[in-house]
This record gives structure tokens, C-alpha cells and sequence, in this order.
């Protein structure tokens, strides 16, 4: 696993993390049965949805591998920018509230949106899909898991911050897969 591979992994998670530090702040008391259907839920999407990109992004391959690092670099930058505009305007959709099923899986899907992306990405670049999405996974359930407690405690400071990391982290990324391959 590179680092490439763990900085993809933590800039996809800051969308869920900021979620559950935000669900946090509604909590005077977390569950660690919310926390764990948490971090549960987004760290799935987290995983598969990156899968289905690749998926759908091998059977293109062949027709785009002139500019496919351009389409990395645009995907990437977009969903960076993307997240940066988001964590700076004020939205309040964000908060969980009752963690009912419906509520989880819609903002699981949300949150992971990126991550179908990055997963095309990748699989432009002709890259693995296994380790990022273990990775991606692993992290998105960890972080999310620990956001519940974070925002009950301290959420109010980091609250948009996190997610203007993320995005700042997968732009530089992007960047980087344009500069290494002109």
C-alpha cells in the first residue's frame, strides 16, 4: 500500500467525518451502537462504490487512454473544489438527527458519490482497485466511528475544516497524477 493510496483513503473519509462530527453536535451523549452504525454504514459505501466506478471505468479504458489522466486530474480537482465550496457554505442537511435505516443510507450514498468517482479514475490510470477500497473503507469506519465522539465533544471547532482538508487533498493528487504523467 502506498501513500498515494492513504491520502485518497483520507480525503474520500472527510466527507463522512465531517457528517458524524456533525451528528455528534446534536448528541449530548453518544451510543456506541451509533457510532458504530455509523461508521458501519459510510464505511461500506465507502468501499463499494469505488469498486463500481473501476467497474465501470475498465470498459472504457481502451477509448480513452490518450487523455485519461487529464479525466483523473478534472475528476479529482472537481470533487476537491467540490468539497472545499461545500464545507465553506453553511448547510444544514448534513445533521444525521435519528439514525433511522432510511437516513443512514441515503447519507452513506451521498457522502460517497466521490469515492464512484475516484474509483473511475482509477481505473483509467489502470490502477488496483482492492487496496483503495479496503483502505478507503477501513478509514471511512474509523474516522466516522471516532466523528460521533469528536462532535459531541468538541465538534463546533472542527466542524467545516476537516472537509476543506479532504478537498485540498485530493486536488493536490490530482495535480500530481497530471504532473507525472506530461
Amino acid at each position: 500500500m502506498d501513500v498515494t493510496t492513504i491520502l485518497i483513503a483520507f480525503g474520500l473519509a472527510m466527507d463522512s467525518f465531517s457528517v458524524s462530527i456533525t451528528n455528534g453536535l446534536t448528541r449530548k451523549l453518544v451510543k456506541t451502537t451509533d457510532a458504530l452504525k455509523v461508521g458501519v454504514f459510510f464505511g461500506f459505501f465507502q468501499a463499494i462504490m469505488p469498486v463500481f466506478g473501476w467497474l465501470a471505468g475498465a470498459n472504457f479504458v481502451e477509448l480513452i487512454e490518450g487523455f485519461d489522466h487529464w479525466i483523473a486530474f478534472g475528476l479529482l480537482s472537481f470533487i476537491g473544489c467540490r468539497m472545499i465550496y461545500e464545507s465553506i457554505k453553511k448547510d444544514a442537511k448534513k445533521v444525521i438527527g435519528k439514525l433511522s435505516l432510511g437516513i443512514l443510507l441515503v447519507l452513506s450514498v451521498a457522502t460517497s458519490i466521490d469515492a464512484l468517482a475516484v474509483g473511475l479514475s482509477l481505473s483509467f490510470l489502470k490502477a488496483s482497485i482492492v487496496a483503495p477500497a479496503i483502505t478507503t473503507g477501513i478509514i471511512t469506519f474509523s474516522l466516522s466511528f471516532l466523528g460521533m465522539y469528536l462532535g459531541s465533544r468538541f465538534g463546533r471547532f472542527f466542524k467545516n475544516k476537516i472537509e476543506i482538508l479532504g478537498g485540498i487533498i485530493l486536488v493536490i493528487i490530482g495535480v500530481n497524477i497530471l504532473l507525472e504523467h506530461l
